[in-house]
């Protein structure tokens, strides 16, 4: 027989088969030797006990009957070498990705266009960037083959379960060479020395299908006709033509905004959320989350841990975003003088520091009352909240003093108007600067985190301390603009066959959700195909 049980062990426990096999024939009555097997369904971990930290299993037993593995669905994708029906996607991040292999899927064609380079010539630009401060606008952090997600952690868990089928997507990075362990945890994570192998396997198969996926290949205007989108043309005069256009930019391809909002394409102020990077030593994140005594470890049978945190200050939010256990700052910038900062994990999360973005929901009122730009009320333009985050950013690399060095500042230093002295050791390559961030942030998101800080600090033991740094800025939380879309149809309500899709949208927020809305714009498409 099979049976799904659910168990609370300690950690040294969860991580023994044996043990946990002991106790799957005590809760049925049966001898261990009558389990011929098992494999884990879910599991997450419990820390709100002070005195003990949990893991929570549940698993599904084999007793009395021969063992079976699990079964992973795999998908068999169809050549469309010959295919009649082509689409353009703009973007091989994950939302593009997944998109392209469900157009396979439905037999249709896709020609996969980015702007960056491949994995391996990705990495190159990254090295010069961290080592040298010299960025490469097309080829960074954000572009490039499988997006800002190939070097962006690989985070995979979302809050979002009404946007299309989880398990879909977990499967499919599972048939490209994930660990069948994200299909367990309650965070799944693949790791930023994992994932680029994951997203070139991907791309492989839409290239031995019959796609295309084409580096170095820049949108630079649209061919419309009569309200319809015909093809595009590239940075090197190339036009391609086809039946629909997914537009799975990212939410850093600024180009792209303007182009829209010059050719009188339709697009919207979309608020975010802009503020720092915190980082702090990764034993005061553990001691916090797993109620250590200072002398102790978190030991070898639990991970690294990690927090999510929320502060409502002046009626606004102050929040903890991408969180890095055992992580490093990256420098996230698209071009040049521009500072951004963003952060990753390895896969084994070991790394001796942790950071999260801390930050604060910016809406369009909000930068009206700074007078920064000259716009009326008349005409306000869309781009007005990405010239915002644009403006930041350059403060931000001005102050850091070039090459992309960070303007930093020690927390309890920062919450209490300080300019620090020296700055501890941190995992930001290109380096840090003490600077008064008070002249980097706009006052209204100043002080904030400064409050914020301060309440997160009552609640997390710990976490209020000078062996912590902020450091300026982490602007990309999500796009400053959005490219509307029919609810129903997904095509841009102005212009057919243009198709809005994921984070450069407005749409997704993460790897996850990108991926399920690339997957639901190709289904739209291939409905509007009548292929489906």
């Amino acid at each position: 027989m099979q049976k799904e049980i659910t168990l609370k062990l300690t950690p040294s426990e969860a991580a023994n088969n044996a043990i946990i096999k002991t106790y799957i024939a005590n809760t049925f009555g049966v001898k261990e030797n009558e389990v011929t097997g098992f494999y884990k369904l879910k599991e997450n971990i419990d820390a709100r006990s002070r005195k003990q930290v949990w893991i929570n299993i549940t698993l599904k037993a084999f007793i009395n009957e021969p063992f079976i593995e699990r079964k992973i669905d795999k998908v068999l994708f169809k050549e469309v070498h010959s295919s009649t029906k082509k689409v353009i996607v703009v973007g091989a991040g994950p939302a593009g990705i997944f998109a392209a292999l469900q157009l396979i899927q439905l037999g249709i064609k896709p020609i996969i266009i980015e702007r960056g380079k491949d994995v391996r010539n990705r990495r190159r630009d990254l090295a010069i960037l961290n080592k040298e401060g010299i960025i490469n606008p097309e080829s960074n952090y954000c572009f490039g083959e499988g997006g800002a997600g190939t070097y962006s952690d690989g985070k995979l868990y979302t809050r979002s379960n009404k946007r299309g089928d989880i398990n879909y997507i977990l499967n499919l990075f599972v048939q490209f060479g994930a660990e069948e362990k994200i299909l367990v945890e309650a965070h799944p994570h693949i790791g930023t020395n994992k994932l680029p192998h994951i997203i070139t396997a991907m791309s492989q198969q839409i290239i031995d299908c019959g796609g295309e996926v084409l580096f170095e290949k820049k949108l630079v205007d649209f061919i419309v006709h009569q309200q319809t989108l015909k093809g595009i043309i590239t940075a090197d005069g190339d036009k391609l033509f086809a039946d629909a256009v997914i537009l799975a930019t990212g939410h850093s391809a600024r180009d792209i905004y303007t182009l829209l909002y010059q050719k009188n394409i339709l697009i919207e102020a979309k608020p975010f959320a802009l503020g720092v990077r915190i980082e702090h030593p990764q034993s005061v994140i553990d001691a916090a989350q797993y109620h250590l005594k200072p002398t102790c470890s978190r030991g070898e049978f639990l991970p690294p841990a990690s927090y999510s945190l929320v502060e409502q200050v002046a009626d606004k939010g102050v929040f903890s975003f991408c969180m890095c256990p055992g992580g490093i700052i990256a420098p996230a910038a698209t071009n040049h003088q521009e500072l951004v900062v963003n952060g990753w994990s390895p896969s084994k999360r070991n790394n001796p520091f942790a950071n999260s973005g801390m930050v604060v929901s910016v809406a369009l009122e909000d930068v009206l009352k700074e007078n920064i730009f000259n716009h009326s009320k008349e005409k306000i333009s869309p781009l007005i909240l990405m010239e915002f985050q644009q403006l930041i950013e350059r403060k931000a690399y001005d102050a850091g003093g070039g090459k992309f060095v960070a303007p930093a500042q020690r927390v309890v230093d920062f919450c209490t108007n300080k300019t620090s002295t020296n700055l501890p050791s941190c995992s930001y390559l290109p380096g840090i600067n003490s600077v008064d961030l008070s002249n980097v942030l706009p006052n209204f998101i100043f002080s904030r985190l400064q409050k914020g800080i301060e309440a997160f600090g009552k609640r997390m033991k710990g976490y209020y301390t000078n062996d912590a740094v902020v450091v300026a800025t982490e602007s990309r939380t999500s796009s400053p603009v959005r490219i509307p879309r029919n609810t129903e149809t997904l095509q841009h309500p102005q212009i057919n066959n243009l198709y809005p899709c994921a984070e450069g949208a407005g749409y997704a927020g993460g790897i996850v959700s990108a991926a399920m809305d690339g997957v639901k714009v190709a289904k739209a498409i291939a409905t509007k195909l009548q292929i489906i």
